[in-house]
């Protein structure tokens, strides 16, 4: 089983108006990637949908295994990659701001829905989740996050104990709160000891700017790649040893157990 990963974060343009032109340019993409071949493929929060629609996203929601998701497994297989998406997710008569990550072979291997939503549209459509669930790709254990999740500390905390080492955020990072991706994002991988991988939008979507900023920051609060405002893939090679390095330098997870209040009712 290999120790390394290489990762692919898509920050796609915002505009990008229905799912058929979101999986074209993500085809796209992948059709044209020429660095090392990948292992996992990251897409942004409500990928599948669009973020800033309104009450489109109720007509545009799907199930975990409706159309949209076979038409990421035949992309997941034709280029033989895990591929992560943000999708609007129906089950029964509710909705999720939903992630699920679709192996090689076109199975799902890993879901999440969001669990804080943010005041404003969010709020009025989509139910919170309840937990966070790990998976496997490779040699790594990994935990998704969406967008506001990872703003939370406790949240970045759980998943590292539970056992993750990359954690996955597709967000929709507005202009306006740009100090998330630059300040936030490197301290809970710092602090945590994990990988954060941070897919983000760019562009305008119906009036909406979006910040850019996707990252891939490594357990040592180091920057491995970082987009600008552009739209395409930010690749890198993620090392399993590195989060056992990271973590032996700074033992955060054993040494905050000497806290007179951790673990205390």
């Amino acid at each position: 089983m290999s120790g390394r990963l290489e990762i692919a974060v898509a920050q796609c343009p915002a505009s990008l108006d229905g799912a058929h032109a979101r999986l074209n340019w993500l085809a796209d993409n992948l059709a044209t990637h020429d660095g090392a071949p990948l292992d996992l493929v990251i897409l942004p929060e409500l990928f599948q949908s669009g973020y800033n629609i309104g009450d489109l996203v109720s007509g545009r929601a799907e199930t975990a295994d409706g159309r949209f998701a076979g038409s990421v497994a035949q992309l997941a297989r034709r280029y033989n990659t895990a591929i992560l998406y943000g999708f609007a997710e129906r089950s029964g008569d509710r909705l999720y701001n939903s992630a699920q990550c679709i192996d090689k072979t076109g199975t799902v291997i890993g879901s999440h829905r969001k669990l804080l939503l943010p005041p404003g549209f969010e709020a009025e459509f989509f139910t919170p989740g309840t937990g966070c669930e790990m998976f496997r790709l490779g040699a790594f254990t990994l935990a998704i996050l969406v967008c506001y999740d990872v703003e939370f500390p406790e949240n970045l905390r759980h998943v590292a104990l539970a056992g993750a080492d990359i954690v996955v955020v597709p967000t929709a990072l507005a202009a306006e709160w740009g100090i998330v991706s630059d300040c936030v994002v490197p301290a809970r991988a710092f602090e945590n000891g994990v990988f954060l991988c941070y897919a983000n939008y760019c562009g305008q979507e119906n009036g909406l700017g979006f910040f850019g900023g996707s990252c891939i920051i490594a357990p040592d609060g180091q920057q491995l790649a970082r987009a600008g405002k552009s739209a395409g893939f930010l690749c890198a090679g993620l090392e399993h040893a590195a989060v056992s390095a990271a973590r032996a330098r700074l033992p955060y997870h054993i040494d905050r157990l000497s806290l007179p209040w951790v673990n205390q009712p």
